[in-house]
């Protein structure tokens, strides 16, 4: 583990400059490195103040995002294709001038769910539109991710062999997975199988619980999770997901079903996930270890 982070809407639903320095301040004061922000539109934010708010704390920027319809790069549409090459683009933009290192999400598809099954049409009009993505990202210093998303989310990528599926049919030898084990928790049959079939093309991994609340107090076995992330050798960043409806903004809570709060207080959250993710690493590490020197 590179880096161990916290999604932001874990401080603040991501609709003010304020929240969005809260949530920087609060992220760093309980001791993570890296902070996950929504879609940050230039118009709205001042990336540049964000940018060395970050820097003076020693955190790092991740920026994720799904598309909305009018822009679904997996449309049959050549013009919804477009504008969503377009917010892409721009998208990219906007995490290189906030000083973030990273563009993940549904990047590929409309995030919600769809009436309709894929077409192989609208795979290649994602794939081409993700690879045109990923060149301009080269250019700004800024890595793409793909996020696998359980069935609601997206009818396109919802399992890693999906996924590497798809990163091969981009042509692309800098696009990767980003991985979430809430996700994975509904689509994979194995999800630990599924991140040792990542391997190297992970480079990204939201933690979760299944019903998005205090991590350990749900369904997955997250001691079979990290385990399988530390046997593939997973050195990169660690970030923690979890939503309530007493934080997270309404299109959010429309988009990803949430309904209910999951939790009222996110002071004990953070500090729980920053403890139980740093405690299943160690004893994950521990075992590799002893079972290697057997």
């Amino acid at each position: 583990m590179r880096k161990l982070g916290i999604h932001s809407f874990v401080w603040t639903n991501g609709l003010s400059q304020d929240g969005l320095e809260m949530a920087l301040d609060n992220s760093a004061e309980h001791g993570y490195r890296m902070i996950e922000f929504a879609y940050l539109r230039p118009e709205k934010f001042d990336l540049d103040r964000l940018a060395r708010k970050a820097k003076a704390l020693d955190v790092e920027i991740v920026v994720t995002m799904g598309l909305p319809a009018e822009a679904d790069v997996s449309s049959e549409d050549k013009a919804v294709v477009a504008k969503g090459r377009d917010l892409l683009a721009n998208a990219v933009k906007a995490v290189r001038d906030v000083g973030g290192i990273r563009l993940g999400g549904i990047l590929y598809s409309m995030h919600g769910k769809y009436a309709r099954m894929p077409t192989r049409t609208g795979w290649m009009h994602s794939a081409e539109a993700i690879a045109e993505t990923a060149d301009l990202a080269k250019d700004c210093g800024v890595e793409i991710v793909l996020e696998i998303v359980n069935r609601f989310e997206s009818n396109l990528l919802n399992t890693t062999a999906q996924g590497l599926k798809f990163i091969e049919d981009t042509g692309r030898d800098d696009v990767y997975l980003h991985l979430d084990s809430f996700h994975m928790n509904i689509e994979e049959a194995d999800p630990a199988a599924a991140i040792r079939l990542a391997g190297d093309a992970m480079t990204y991994y939201h933690i979760g619980e299944n019903y998005r609340g205090f991590l350990g107090t749900g369904t997955i076995d997250f001691d079979a999770i990290f385990r399988a992330l530390v046997d593939i050798g997973y050195d990169r960043d660690i970030v923690f997901e979890s939503f309530s409806s007493s934080v997270v903004d309404e299109a959010l809570s429309l988009a990803c079903g949430i309904w209910r709060d999951t939790w009222t207080d996110n002071d004990p959250l953070a500090a729980h996930a920053k403890r139980f993710i740093e405690m299943k690493w160690e004893e994950a590490k521990r075992q590799h270890d002893l079972n290697r020197a057997a």
